[in-house]
């Protein structure tokens, strides 16, 4: 729902300046937005270009996921809430609504706590490479993808 989109937005900013820290410069990270990270969110659900899901803890949005039918774009559960099993259920909730024989997914190549995590749901390392580039060209990301069976 639209409405979600300012908590998603602050989940967005958060998860990544916590998960990305050491990994994307300071600076950049420093900059991120939760009210900009919400506008585009906002957009996005509104125009039904793919799906989002969120998850709550005590009735307070801990993470979300968007997704297509065979894609996983991002799952970013707020830091406090890693290791309580959130990611893992809103993974698998992501995976019971995809379609086709596999899903894949792009994970930052230095990224080894996303990478283990998705290997322990079942997604392998297809030897497939990208590089995407962040901050106006200034910062360039090597990424792996991922692949796993659909149920």
């Amino acid at each position: 729902m639209v409405a979600d989109a300012a908590a998603i937005g602050e989940v967005h900013v958060r998860s990544w300046q916590a998960a990305y820290a050491g990994l994307i410069p300071a600076d950049f990270l420093a900059r991120l937005s939760a009210s900009s990270r919400a506008a585009g969110w906002a957009r996005r659900i509104g125009d039904g270009s793919g799906q989002v899901l969120v998850v709550e803890d005590d009735g307070v949005i801990a993470g979300f996921a968007a997704f297509g039918p065979s894609q996983l774009f991002a799952l970013y559960v707020l830091p406090e809430f890693w290791g309580r099993g959130l990611g893992r259920a809103l993974h698998d909730r992501v995976v019971a609504e995809m379609s086709g024989d596999s899903a894949v997914l792009w994970v930052l190549a230095t990224n080894e706590r996303a990478k283990a995590f998705y290997v322990r749901q079942g997604w392998v390392d297809d030897d497939a490479r990208q590089t995407e580039t962040i901050d106006d060209g200034r910062v360039t990301l090597e990424e792996m993808r991922y692949r796993r069976r659909l149920p």
